[in-house]
């Protein structure tokens, strides 16, 4: 199972979501488009860093600006998250396997007769 996102992109998408802000707006927009200005109605910061976060996001590939007459809404690029989610349920499923390897190990060893390693009964 191979990743369709280049590594350098894929540490582009994480790098952006490591703020929890941009994280917010991420969220929010996963609710529907919204203008610079709605995103920024929650927060004690300026609309211009509300916007440079945006920025982020879009140069990350996880968010898009529209034209929709005067109003440049933002829209959450969904099948980022997809790919991302792809990368991960890869390295999940990868450690769960050795989790299950292990546990069998390990239950193999339960079921072995515990061995006398003493000298205990041996002539003297």
């Amino acid at each position: 199972m191979r990743c369709e996102l280049p590594d350098d992109r894929l540490s582009q998408v994480f790098s952006a979501l490591v703020d929890p802000t941009r994280r917010d707006i991420v969220a929010r927009l996963s609710a529907g488009d919204a203008t610079v200005n709605e995103l920024a109605e929650p927060y004690d910061i300026t609309v211009q860093a509300v916007s440079k976060h945006i920025r982020v996001l879009e140069d990350a590939g996880l968010v898009s600006r529209g034209k929709d007459a005067q109003r440049r809404p933002c829209h959450l690029e969904a099948k980022v998250l997809d790919l991302m989610t792809k990368w991960i349920e890869r390295y999940r499923q990868e450690a769960e396997d050795r989790f299950r390897r292990l546990d069998a190990v390990l239950e193999r060893m339960d079921e072995q007769p515990a061995t006398r390693t003493t000298t205990e009964g041996a002539a003297s």
